[in-house]
């Protein structure tokens, strides 16, 4: 018995410090972290939980107003990235791409994609991997049911996801991250 009563409080001394090992390690891993990663990820999980696809929890998703056409809302965010400086880079439309293939009617899906040119050079003089982030892109999405919406990556996980970015650069990330929350919300609502 006394044994078996020294081992569990071996066992259990080797797990307290695995737990404090491991605490030290999350610790130290994500001291420089941005100070809202920890509300971004959080809100991740919640998101993800409540959805159960990954896809959802990493994007931002508004629904187009009822009686706002298609070339409607890409005029509108043509529009309002002018208004922005927000250089309009190209419209992939995928939809076309996928009649051709298949040769059957496809619901309309087409790729917008806006940039901001310094902002751009900046974030890749800071890390070259936000180059596979480049441009930044609204997709434009007809629903099975007819109704449009507006996705696009959710760019806090690029500013608030891990180490806290150079004050500059983060000042002209959020810029960025405006600009794009202001073409959907103001494309969704047929604004010009």
């Amino acid at each position: 018995m006394k044994t078996l009563r020294n081992l569990f409080a071996i066992v259990g001394l080797f797990a307290v410090l695995a737990v404090g090992a491991l605490f030290y390690h999350v610790f130290s891993a994500t001291r420089d972290f941005d100070p809202d990663a920890f509300n971004l990820y959080q809100e991740f999980a919640a998101k993800l939980l409540e959805t159960g696809d990954l896809a959802d929890a990493f994007v931002w998703a508004v629904p187009v107003a009822e009686g706002v056409e298609v070339e409607d809302v890409k005029d509108s965010m043509k529009s309002l990235a002018v208004e922005r400086n927000f250089l309009f880079v190209a419209e992939s439309p995928f939809y076309k791409q996928a009649e051709a293939v298949t040769g059957e009617k496809f619901r309309h899906v087409a790729f917008m994609q806006f940039c901001d040119v310094r902002v751009g050079i900046a974030m890749l003089n800071h890390n070259n991997a936000y180059s596979a982030f480049m441009p930044c892109v609204i997709s434009v999405v007809e629903h099975e049911d007819g109704s449009l919406w507006l996705y696009s990556m959710n760019m806090d996980f690029l500013i608030h996801g891990a180490r806290e970015l150079p004050p500059e650069l983060k000042a002209s990330a959020l810029k960025v991250r405006r600009a794009m929350r202001d073409l959907m919300e103001g494309a969704a609502a047929g604004d010009f």
